[in-house]
């Protein structure tokens, strides 16, 4: 665990809470990362008040973010081999895939939110 450092500013000490030299350059957090920094401070604020004093909560929630995205990914894959939608469809029919797809999506956000994000 990381050693904290404080700063005294009048008669109080606050801790240093300033990003590492690797999180600066880092991506920002997507939609599930945020997501999810929201259910724990909401839902477990000891675990998130935890992890954001040790240096652990952004690296925790980018992975939570890669993970999502790649079961989301897979899911509206496998659901558009399933239903024959490819290629061929987004050439011919444009505006039918994009439906088809976002509904794909919106059914695997379904499946992964409270699997992964809200749990």
């Amino acid at each position: 665990m990381a050693e904290l450092t404080y700063t005294k500013i009048g008669d109080y000490y606050y801790p240093d809470l300033g990003f590492s030299p690797e999180e600066e350059n880092a991506p920002p957090l997507g939609k599930y990362g945020m997501l999810h920094m929201t259910w724990m401070r909401e839902h477990n604020s000891a675990k998130f008040g935890r992890m954001l004093l040790g240096g652990e909560l952004y690296p925790y929630l980018r992975e939570i973010d890669r993970q999502a995205h790649e079961m989301v990914d897979q899911i509206v894959q496998q659901m558009a081999e399933a239903e024959g939608v490819n290629e061929e469809m987004k050439a011919n029919d444009q505006m039918r895939w994009v439906g088809l797809m976002n509904n794909f999506k919106a059914s695997a956000e379904e499946i992964v939110l409270p699997q992964l994000v809200y749990a």
